[in-house]
């Protein structure tokens, strides 16, 4: 019994208050006492919790057996000690127990209570009892048949009428919808659309003149889908799409707070997410050397980084309580395997029942024994693995602690003991996990098992969500009831079933979702579906996005023609303006300024310091790093813009723009707005857009007195703030 007790299966609702016997057969020599007004208490205050449609806490107080045996956390009565009963501290607020939750009972009903189990808790013979088939029932059995707790089984594939369009089963359950519904997909996107969205997809950077020209003159009917091929073979793969691992992760380089001190070799981690990628891992080996490498392979330099997994997130080196502190660690992990991977905010039962979802507190507790081992890590250790002893900031388990539910959460309340486990809706008792060593193991093979449904679903989802901007579960971390319902559940369904048959292969989805013409649709609205579909719910058209954070700064390094290709190895800090770095407790401090080729690599190396952000990834919408980041709110506020046009890295790289801009074609003011115009857009500028723009550069020298070159500098920085440059189509 604790403040939100567990829930258990359905019970019949029994009518206590009608008990008017004075003692049990049990303990016929009790002394008298009120049975009635005690179980009247019992029924109007705890059976709505404790009794008929609910048992939270696996307690039931309609059936003195039931009261004796207790729930979760031990028996609720003990008649030879009666005031150490549970029920009797829960009713007086003691030992960190309340109940009820809503606020303390009269002193006369507690004093009817504890006279009442005092006197041994008699109770009537005739109360009828539930039937034991219901008291076996699972937690959350009542949604286990639900959507998206079921077994994924593949949909066949709608039949639509405009059969042409379906270039594959993608297009023919998006068409169902959109018929259904009286609405038409857009037509397809033009080439030079095409190459510039696909190229930011797979790689975050913006194609260059030469293959845009390319695409558009190749007129073979596979052009498109050996486009798709060269980007997923680009090195800037990994680095694009190893980026949104990352955000999911909780990825950063520092461990937060005030000394935010960083974290020794973390860069690794990032390195093999990368490098992952790029060799397109299946996603349950990826998943298993993060969770249990050193389980699996002790040897394994890449399986030993992979668990640095479990040092990403912030970490208190001075904490006030530290029993609290490490299972603030550990709740950290909890918190990102039960969202990034089961799409369940599991984080939500930890001082208490789950709210809305059918996720108990015992199956946070039981999670979280999987990883009881690992938050006792000093923060900032390291150790050298393999031949060549790589230093490595790396998982390791230190002793064998036991695991117990936490009473409100708090660890110097420890409830009953419990062994790891997974949630009862996704499993209800076929999967066993021993308490010790390969736990982790279990966990990450149960995670890729074809029974559980969720881990699938989620991945999906993900893929789904990076290439059109938005799930079809909008709330890619919660798949619950807090959530945002599935738009397209048997989509969703189908595409889990082609990533488990498909070997857990990413690139394989990438270009099964990308080849599909759902994928190729202009962006362009109509105003019959603007009507019936304003916000694009049924995926009627390709929807327009801002560039990223890390997308913005690339495409200004790329188009400036200073971009540094170098991949991997410890981050690197571009400059910082000295006011930024004021607000730092030691103003500059663990931000050693890069030289100038090193700070214009790609931003997937720029050092993520907890307590520093560099200002334009800031402006921008990055990550948070303290919680996992599942989607990038785009915001659109005055400072993005103020940034762009007077930020002093727009300013630096508009000069190297316009440096390139001006190479072999000194005076040739139209060449050069062209050039600027396909660098930043990939399309050739109109003719009335080339005259505008050269009378705009002429008038910049002619008006302001600028020379040819400060003219054009102006111009390249106009062009890096063009709305035409930061969106895509």
């Amino acid at each position: 019994m604790h403040r939100r007790p567990l829930v258990r299966p359905p019970m019949a609702l029994l009518a206590l208050a009608s008990s008017v016997a004075i003692a049990s057969a049990q303990d016929a020599t009790s002394p008298p006492a009120d049975a009635s007004k005690a179980g009247t208490i019992l029924a109007t205050r705890c059976l709505k919790c404790h009794g008929g449609e609910k048992t939270r806490g696996g307690l039931r107080v309609d059936d003195r057996e039931a009261l004796l045996k207790g729930g979760d956390l031990g028996p609720a009565v003990d008649v030879k000690a009666p005031d150490e009963s549970l029920m009797l501290k829960a009713v007086r607020y003691e030992d960190g127990l309340e109940m009820p939750p809503s606020g303390r009972l009269p002193e006369a009903e507690v004093k009817v209570l504890a006279d009442w189990v005092a006197a041994g808790a008699p109770w009537s013979m005739d109360v009828a009892k539930p039937k034991p088939a219901a008291a076996e029932k699972p937690a959350g059995a009542a949604t286990v048949g639900t959507w998206p707790y079921r077994e994924i089984v593949r949909p066949p594939i709608p039949t639509v009428r405009t059969q042409s369009w379906a270039r594959n089963p993608i297009d023919a359950f998006l068409l169902a919808k959109l018929e259904a519904d009286g609405l038409a997909p857009a037509p397809e996107a033009d080439r030079r659309t095409l190459i510039r969205r696909a190229t930011y997809d797979l790689t975050g950077l913006p194609p260059t003149p030469a293959e845009v020209e390319a695409f558009e003159a190749d007129a073979g009917s596979d052009a498109f889908e050996r486009l798709v091929d060269r980007l997923l073979a680009s090195p800037q793969y990994g680095e694009a799409w190893g980026r949104h691992w990352l955000d999911l992760v909780r990825y950063a380089e520092t461990n937060g707070y005030e000394r935010d001190a960083a974290k020794p070799f973390i860069w690794r981690y990032r390195d093999y997410v990368v490098d992952a990628f790029n060799r397109d891992k299946p996603f349950d080996r990826f998943m298993l050397e993060q969770l249990a490498g050193d389980e699996v392979a002790p040897d394994s330099v890449e399986a030993q980084v992979a668990t640095g997994f479990y040092r990403l997130g912030i970490w208190d080196d001075e904490p006030a309580d530290r029993a609290l502190a490490r299972y603030d660690t550990l709740d950290g992990i909890v918190s990102t395997v039960g969202q990034v991977f089961l799409g369940m905010t599991i984080n939500c039962a930890r001082c208490h029942d789950h709210k809305k979802d059918p996720i108990p507190q015992t199956d946070y507790y039981r999670l979280l024994a999987f990883f009881i081992d690992m938050g006792a890590q000093p923060g900032l250790e390291t150790r050298k693995v393999g031949p060549n002893n790589v230093e490595v900031m790396a998982a390791r388990e230190r002793g064998h602690a036991e695991p117990h539910v936490l009473l409100r959460g708090n660890p110097n309340l420890p409830g009953p003991k419990v062994e790891p486990g997974v949630p009862v809706v996704l499993d209800s008792g076929q999967a066993t996990f021993g308490p010790g060593a390969g736990k982790r193991r279990a966990l990450a093979e149960w995670l890729a098992d074809r029974r559980n449904p969720m881990t699938a679903r989620v991945l999906a989802n993900r893929l789904w969500q990076y290439h059109f901007g938005r799930g079809m579960v909008p709330s890619p971390n919660d798949f619950g009831s807090l959530g945002e319902p599935a738009t397209h559940p048997e989509l969703l369904d189908w595409l889990a079933s082609e990533l488990l048959d498909g070997g857990w292969t990413i690139k394989r989805m990438h270009r099964l979702i990308m080849l599909s013409n759902a994928y190729r649709m202009s962006s362009r609205a109509s105003e019959a579906a603007l009507a019936r579909d304003p916000a694009n719910h049924k995926f009627w058209r390709f929807p327009m996005r801002r560039l990223t954070a890390e997308e913005v700064r690339d495409a200004v390094l790329s188009v400036s023609g200073v971009l540094n290709p170098k991949a991997g190895g410890p981050p690197i800090c571009p400059p910082i303006p000295a006011d930024v770095l004021a607000g730092q407790s030691v103003p500059g401090q663990g931000w050693q300024v890069a030289p100038p080729d090193e700070a214009a690599r790609r931003s997937v190396y720029v050092h993520i310091k907890r307590s520093l952000a560099l200002p334009i990834l800031a402006t921008h919408d990055a990550a948070d790093t303290d919680s996992s980041c599942p989607v990038r709110y785009t915001t659109t506020v005055p400072t993005q813009a103020l940034g762009l046009l007077n930020g002093a890295f727009t300013h630096e790289h508009a000069a190297h723009f316009a440096d390139r801009l001006a190479a072999g074609r000194a005076g040739d003011l139209a060449s050069q707005v062209r050039e600027a115009v396909l660098l930043t857009t990939g399309r050739e500028p109109s003719a009335e857009e080339s005259r505008r723009d050269v009378a705009f550069i002429r008038s910049l020298q002619a008006e302001a007195g600028l020379s040819e070159r400060a003219a054009l500098v102006q111009y390249a920085l106009l062009a890096l703030n063009a709305n035409a440059f930061i969106y895509l189509d």
